[in-house]
């Protein structure tokens, strides 16, 4: 078996190669974090089996961050290990400092550079760049099948050796540094002399770090091969006259801000409230109907298993089912602007805000993809280096709208608001953002103090995705939404039944009426929730069951309500009816309900991941802190909502603009007085207020 290590830069192609070789479907991002950990895959080519292992992205043997950390332990740890360095063509010249870097430490290195770029930015002559580097040297396609044999051939007929020429060594002059090591002794010379802390400790060396001399040496090098082996450059890598406008300071946060509410309105209104519907119109009549004929025929309407499956299993999923296309146009939207590489410009664009709430651009990807799934957003911040950033990051995700949400924001929304929804939906997504950087914040200066971070970030080319990328990302999005719903979501649907139909002695209360198990608990926490605007006992057992998935929130209010084999329609309607048990009073009570929804607990599945990456100690502070936090907000919305109900918009806002004008007046009129009295002298000031200073 032949053992191999795929190594690059971030953005370089290198897990889009790894699935290609081995027709894995490993995330393909423009983010650190996208590979946090090797991943390892076997396959066989020309019946030799191949085993590679797709490491995280470094930039040199040198570590920075955690997932380079990962990365460069692996390649030391391993020295026989075939090496695929892949390099992309139009940023060649930076990526050969890795590869200078691996044939210091004596690899076996096989050197694939990647034509990402359509209209690369200079030509090269891959014969000559082999020559001289004295590694095989490959020019390939990432994600063209014939390019990976073409790969795959280099490394079954790989016969080079593991020492190499490179002449800009003899400026470092290695040889009048005492040996250090019966292996590779030059490397770790190199090492020294670089200060890279985990060598300088391993070999207790007094050798006077100079990591500029090795870097220019190697750059020196470099410019040297790149003049040999390329034509002219006639651009930047990665720069593009949209940048101007995308990245303005001022102009940034507002241009994202319009593009998020573009997303939301294809898709929770538009085309993709169009798809929703004519889902819930094939489920009900192609689905659900024949199924309930065939049972109510056979057991009768009066049946409690016809009560399960028409409204815990066909109902109950049909309701979540029906926002299948809203959730795969959401991954989709996403996934075009991250593709594109435009949120890796964002991430940028915003790291000065991070910062300021001891934050960093890493934290960036993690938030977003909260907007995914809060589960394996968690996964990506395990690549922090700083353990306090670490447990902030993991602690804000779930003030994040997953996609789990947005069914409750969407039916409750609509149902009150009408098209006004996507203002609410809107607001809700920045609310969580906005909430989130206040306890990172809060955070920050009192128990989790964060170090200063690296945050190193190419931008990629804007590029539009492939067909293929866009048919990948839909399927694996559709297929987990699929598979949550058919095991998760059934199986609480049923046990929120069974509790909301039957009573402690076991009796169906349809038949024989009396409280249900689920009314009873739900009426010992809902006068807590007075004070919100929704202190009924079915809102309340919604939540509860809500610990488990946010999903089965909307489809236990239908099933309070009797409504949810009925449509998207009829659920909405039973809100406003006040004989539903699941009743909401006014719009503030909605918007403070949706408010809690967003903030309060994580799913089970988030609380488990969190736990093992923050610990226990900080998963249960951040779920304390979360409910404080949904309650606080949700009664001051709610209180907001009500007021403006009552007085009108307008006066509020002149009320609110008056209470902070008197706020402002007195912090400016307390600081002044905090000041020392006005200097008598004048125009002299400093002149004889030193003068009087030195006589003291």
């Amino acid at each position: 078996m032949i053992k191999v290590n795929l190594v690059g830069n971030p953005n370089t192609g290198k897990t889009t190669l790894f699935n290609l070789l081995t027709g894995a479907h490993e995330h393909v991002g423009n983010w650190h974090g996208v590979t946090v950990e090797e991943k390892v895959s076997r396959y066989k080519f020309k019946n030799e089996e191949i085993e590679l292992c797709d490491l995280p992205g470094l930039y040199s043997l040198t570590p920075l961050s955690y997932e380079e950390e990962v990365a460069a332990d692996f390649i030391l740890k391993n020295p026989d290990r075939l090496i695929v360095n892949i390099c992309d063509q139009s940023n060649l010249q930076r990526n050969l400092y890795l590869t200078l870097s691996l044939l210091e430490r004596g690899c076996k290195v096989i050197l694939a550079v990647n034509q990402i770029e359509k209209r690369p930015l200079c030509k090269i002559d891959y014969g000559k760049l082999s020559q001289l580097l004295g590694i095989p040297v490959v020019a390939i396609n990432a994600e063209r099948k014939e390019d990976g044999e073409k790969l795959n051939q280099k490394i079954l007929g790989f016969k080079g050796g593991t020492k190499y020429n490179l002449p800009y060594l003899n400026k470092l002059h290695l040889n009048e540094i005492p040996k250090v090591s019966d292996e590779a002794s030059d490397f770790y010379k190199i090492k020294l002399l670089e200060g890279d802390e985990k060598i300088c400790a391993k070999f207790s060396s007094s050798i006077a770090p100079q990591p500029e001399k090795v870097a220019d040496a190697r750059y020196d090098y470099i410019d040297q091969i790149m003049k040999l082996v390329s034509g002219k450059r006639e651009r930047v890598y990665g720069q593009s006259k949209f940048d101007k406008i995308l990245m303005n300071r001022f102009l940034a946060f507002p241009i994202f801000l319009g593009m998020l509410a573009l997303v939301f309105y294809l898709t929770f209104f538009s085309f993709g409230a169009w798809l929703s519907d004519l889902m819930s119109w094939l489920l009900e009549t192609c689905i659900g109907q024949p199924i309930l004929n065939l049972l109510t025929s056979h057991l009768g309407q009066s049946s409690w298993v016809c009560g399960l499956f028409e409204t815990a299993v066909i109902g109950g999923v049909g309701s979540i089912l029906s926002f299948l296309p809203q959730v795969a146009l959401l991954f989709f939207f996403l996934s075009i602007l991250e593709d594109s590489g435009y949120l890796a410009r964002v991430a940028f664009a915003i790291e000065d805000i991070l910062g300021k709430v001891g934050l960093s651009g890493k934290s960036v990807y993690t938030l977003l993809m909260g907007f995914g799934c809060s589960t394996t957003a968690v996964l990506t911040a395990r690549n922090m280096e700083d353990k306090n950033a670490k447990i902030k990051t993991g602690l804000l995700t779930p003030y994040m709208s997953c996609s789990a949400k947005f069914p409750i924001y969407s039916v409750l929304g609509g149902a009150f608001f009408g098209a006004s929804n996507i203002l609410v939906i809107l607001g809700l997504y920045l609310l969580g953002v906005v909430v989130a950087l206040i306890i990172s914040l809060i955070f920050e200066k009192t128990v989790l103090k964060s170090k200063e971070q690296n945050f190193i970030l190419e931008f990629p080319p804007y590029h539009a995705m492939s067909a293929k990328r866009v048919a990948r990302v839909l399927f694996d999005n559709v297929k987990s939404f699929v598979l949550r719903v058919g095991s998760l979501i059934v199986a609480m649907n049923v046990i929120v039944w069974v509790l909301g139909n039957f009573t402690f002695t076991f009796k169906y209360i349809p038949s024989s009426g009396g409280v249900s198990i689920l009314e009873t608990l739900g009426k010992i926490f809902a006068p807590i929730f007075i004070p919100l605007g929704f202190g009924s006992w079915a809102p309340v057992s919604a939540l509860l069951a809500g610990l488990v998935a946010k999903e089965v929130i909307i489809s236990s209010l239908a099933m309070f309500n009797g409504a949810s084999d009925a449509g998207a329609g009829a659920i909405a309607n039973s809100f406003h009816d006040p004989a539903s048990a699941a009743y909401f009073a006014s719009g503030a009570s909605v918007i403070s309900y949706l408010v809690f929804c967003l903030l309060y607990f994580p799913c089970l599945a988030t609380t488990s991941v969190l736990s093992k990456e923050i610990g226990r100690k900080w998963t249960a502070i951040g779920i304390i802190v979360e409910l404080i936090v949904a309650y606080i907000t949700a009664w001051v919305v709610y209180t907001l909502a009500r007021t403006i109900e009552s007085f009108g918009a307008m006066k509020v806002l002149l009320t609110l603009l008056g209470i902070f004008v008197i706020i402002l007046s007195v912090i400016f009129v307390w600081r002044r007085l905090k000041k020392k009295k006005a200097c008598p002298f004048s125009s002299k000031c400093k002149k004889n207020c030193a003068k009087a200073k030195k006589e003291k």
